[in-house]
């Protein structure tokens, strides 16, 4: 620090002057009031044994900004029913941090809990098992056995047996071993990691499932004896499958299998976000934990050792799940956007009878429950588009199903009759505010609602059985939460999901591709006549995803700073049947771009927008459109910022963790025969002129970049390339670098500095 006089010299930011600095810190304790809203993750209900009541703990994450974590916290509250059929929730005075805690998951019972803990570098995983008032035993595994759990949601499956002795898990499996070499050479016989005057070296090369997976190779099953602490590897699942979602099959003549999904090895593609890689349900043997006598001989045999392919004539199987009465098994599939080639695409719903005499074959036959949705007519069920099942998602009937899907622009939380296929929806009809079911209570469920201009709140469902529909009851909750000043700020805002018609509708696309699709609007309530608000536009990536309507902290700062928000769905997103979803592929950088124009035009014709102080924003696909939006349409656009962008398909396929996606959006159809890992020179033309590096010399638009530097989905170089070449033409262009985050930048203090940086930018171009 420099020194005048005695007095520090003050230093302001790069790019900022007082003034700016001023503005810049007032923006950051707005978006820190926002920040310090916490996030409603999972729940989890146990029957108390004291009367008729239950509990409920709530696993609830809250960014830390000074350590750069997220806190995870246990919320507990004891449920009371009331004679009038209301609930009341008792709250416990203070959250439990969960410190250090990768996993926590329940027993069928309730009374116990299983916590894992996954160190980093060499250190052994720790797991934990605790009762209702101490942990009654502690277990480390070291990396000889295994690696870290995976607890990403994904590969993730963590299940205990039903007499709750043993755990089945997925966990890395052991490295394996790497030469050792002295100053004399290689060393034949080396038994310590680190012997004084020799060094590992790194062995063969071999390929991780791509972005978030840096570094895990492959994921193999383990089971837990919780008594004694012993950990099996499940024998015969060769290292030709990655496994993942392991669930315990029901005993059978005292015979336990483990169901579980298998992705083949071969090729290791992305896998993150990415449900077009084919995968299968599997069955096999559980190891057993007698004697070691017996266990030797058990695991020698060859019929143990056999796992069995339930699902062969189907190309996707997913999220297994077993009736409470153990006749049949239930999975998702997406063999839609496997078959096609689309990320993600429309689910299907699919069961199996489960075989009463343990007989377990390749022929098991696979029964269609829910379809995939080619056109749905309006107002009606669009398909499944979901992304998780609860452990237990059954009702006490033993056949009705509850999960979570998309419909249109809204989250909605479904029922599935699994005997008949019929599907109802649960959370209100007239809503356009996004549900997600949380968990049971007994045959309540426990879900949270949302809107852009409301925070999470708890909802507690019953079933009204007069018409058999859902009557949900408001629930108190300290996390639901926050200061005067988000309050305030959020009261003054409204939001709406608008339907834009198609512009320029041809005789060549589908039904469903010709059909309105659908935005977000965020707006004051209260307008001044003749005065237009400027617009922010916001793009989700994928291009198959969607933005649905739940609270989004980014979203509702960007809106308390006076803007009004455009939150586009356009053709191709998720939600709104299969024909529109296929429809985009081949036509990316044309038809998405002509949705999104189709839009803007749409809320300014109905005055919504102030048309010069239209601003842009969008991650990876939506980082694409808005990289092509300022260059096929230079005068649009006041500002704009792109968060990891495709700008370039040419740089991006010999780079990327999916280079067959590069091909199938470029392309369409034909995308995934041709995928070659070696692109033509014919290939690379295409996929530049489809790219928004195309159009980069016809760029105005101020751009503010947001890069993550360890990003395997669209490598940092992407976005670098299409910054240098606008601040070779002389656009105002800020970059900023995040070296230590992936895809998403969401690591607190990179959220919340992308964010900072995003609003003041469009302040300072948008007024």
């Amino acid at each position: 620090m420099d020194d005048v006089g005695g007095s520090p010299v003050k230093q302001i930011p790069a790019g900022l002057d007082a003034a700016g600095e001023e503005e810049f810190a007032s923006l950051s304790k707005l978006l820190q009031e926002f920040t310090d809203i916490p996030t409603i993750d999972k729940a989890w209900t146990l029957k108390s044994e004291t009367d008729d009541g239950s509990s409920a703990m709530f696993l609830i994450s809250q960014p830390d900004l000074l350590s750069n974590k997220m806190r995870k916290l246990i919320l507990s509250s004891h449920i009371l029913q009331r004679s009038n059929n209301s609930v009341s929730f008792h709250w416990a005075p203070f959250p439990v941090e969960m410190t250090g805690v990768s996993a926590a998951v329940p027993s069928p019972s309730g009374s116990k809990l299983l916590v894992i803990r996954n160190s980093e570098g060499d250190s052994p995983t720790h797991f934990e098992i605790w009762d209702p008032s101490q942990v009654k035993k502690e277990f480390a595994i070291p990396r000889s056995i295994h690696g870290p759990v995976y607890s990403d949601g994904w590969f993730e499956g963590i299940s205990w047996n039903l007499d709750e002795t043993v755990i089945a898990y997925v966990a890395e499996e052991p490295d394996p071993p790497k030469p050792t070499f002295s100053s004399f050479g290689y060393k034949k016989e080396s038994t310590a990691d680190k012997d004084f005057g020799s060094w590992k070296g790194q062995g063969n090369w071999e390929e991780d499932w791509g972005e978030t997976y840096a570094g895990k190779r492959q994921p193999a099953l383990f089971v837990i004896d919780i008594c004694c602490g012993q950990v099996r590897a499940v024998a015969g699942v060769g290292r030709d499958l990655s496994v993942g979602q392991v669930v315990w099959a029901p005993s059978v003549e005292g015979q336990q299998y483990l169901v579980f999904v298998g992705w083949p090895s071969t090729r290791k593609f992305g896998v993150k976000y990415c449900s077009n890689r084919p995968c299968a349900l599997y069955a096999v043997k559980a190891p057993s934990f007698i004697s070691e006598a017996s266990a030797t001989r058990s695991n020698n045999a060859a019929e143990d050792s056999l796992i069995i392919n339930l699902t062969q004539s189907i190309s996707s199987a997913l999220f297994p799940r077993f009736s409470q009465d153990g006749k049949f098994l239930v999975f998702l599939s997406t063999k839609s956007a496997v078959d096609s080639g689309a990320h993600l695409a429309t689910d299907s719903l699919h069961k199996i009878d489960w075989p009463s005499d343990g007989k377990l074959g390749p022929s098991l036959k696979i029964i269609d429950l829910v379809p995939v949705v080619m056109c749905p007519e309006d107002g009606c069920f669009p398909g499944l588009y979901c992304s998780k099942f609860l452990d237990k998602p059954w009702l006490s009937d033993g056949h009705t199903m509850v999960f979570s899907s998309v419909w249109g622009s809204t989250q909605t939380i479904l029922s599935v009759d699994v005997l008949s296929g019929q599907v109802s929806r649960i959370s209100p009809n007239n809503s356009n505010f996004s549900w997600d079911v949380l968990t049971f209570d007994g045959d309540n469920i426990i879900a949270v609602c949302s809107s852009p201009v409301d925070i999470p709140e708890i909802k507690y469902g019953s079933l009204v059985s007069v018409d058999a529909k859902w009557s949900w009851q408001d629930v108190l909750s300290p996390s639901t939460k926050c200061s005067e000043k988000v309050l305030s700020s959020l009261a003054s805002l409204q939001f709406d999901i608008i339907k834009i018609p198609v512009r320029g509708v041809s005789e060549n696309l589908t039904k469903g591709a010709s059909k309105p699709f659908e935005a977000i609007c965020v707006s004051p309530k209260c307008k001044k006549p003749d005065l237009h608000d400027p617009l922010i536009v916001i793009l989700h990536g994928g291009p198959h995803d969607v933005s649905v309507s739940s609270f989004s902290k980014s979203s509702a700062f960007l809106a308390s700073l006076g803007f009004g928000l455009l939150i586009v769905n356009y053709r191709g997103s998720l939600g709104f049947g299969e024909e529109a979803l296929q429809s985009l592929p081949g036509k990316v950088g044309s038809q998405d771009v002509d949705d999104v124009l189709t839009a803007i035009d749409h809320v300014i014709d109905k005055g919504l927008a102030d048309p010069s102080k239209i601003a842009v924003v969008g991650i990876s696909h939506g980082g694409f459109l808005t990289t092509h939006l300022i260059g096929q349409a230079p005068d649009k656009f006041a500002a704009a910022a792109a968060r990891n962008p495709v700008c370039n398909f040419a740089l991006m396929v010999s780079t990327s963790d999916i280079p067959d996606w590069c091909f199938f959006e470029a392309y369409g159809s034909e995308g995934k025969s041709i995928f070659t890992e070696s692109p033509s020179a014919e290939h690379l033309a295409l996929f530049h002129s489809k790219s928004p590096i195309s159009h980069v010399s016809k760029v105005k638009t101020p751009t503010l970049f947001l890069l993550g530097a360890r990003d395997l989905r669209v490598p940092v170089y992407d976005g670098m390339q299409y910054a240098r070449a606008l601040k070779a033409n002389g656009v105002e262009t800020k970059v900023i670098m995040f070296p230590n985050d992936v895809h998403a930048i969401k690591r607190p203090q990179s959220d919340f500095e992308s964010f900072l940086n995003i609003g003041a930018w469009f302040k300072k171009y948008c007024r």
